[in-house]
């Protein structure tokens, strides 16, 4: 098997109000869009991000149809942890974890879009 590339679908009540997010906030671009559904990217992310909107009668499976949030991180990694902690403070992100370090050396903070995902950039030291 040779993986081509890599996304994350994410079912939200509003899909623009999460692109609009990580467009303003984290650089990524939207690649397509339609009614309930978004596409985005960023060419050093690793993946594709996907919004679709709950309920949608295209989604598969059926059982798998509720809206994403409870229990899922978004993470990225980034070179300069601090540097990005203040610059989304001073755009006003919600932020719901402020910087913490592990043990282990994951120094990392969380915020939330605007359907409540929690996107949690990460650095290690």
């Amino acid at each position: 098997m040779h993986i081509t590339a890599s996304a994350i679908s994410l079912n939200v009540p509003d899909p623009a109000a999460s692109a609009r997010f990580l467009i303003e906030h984290l650089g990524f671009e939207e690649k397509m869009s339609a009614d309930g559904f978004v596409s985005l990217d960023r060419d050093d992310a690793g993946l594709n991000v996907i919004y679709l909107r709950t309920g949608l009668a295209s989604f598969k499976p059926r059982s798998a149809a509720g809206s994403a949030g409870e229990g899922l991180l978004v993470v990225f990694v980034v070179d300069d942890i601090d540097a990005e902690y203040a610059r989304l403070r001073a755009e006003g992100v919600p932020i719901v974890t402020p910087i913490e370090t592990e043990e282990w050396g994951e120094r990392y903070f969380q915020m939330s879009d605007p359907n409540g995902i929690i996107i949690q950039l990460v650095q290690w030291v």
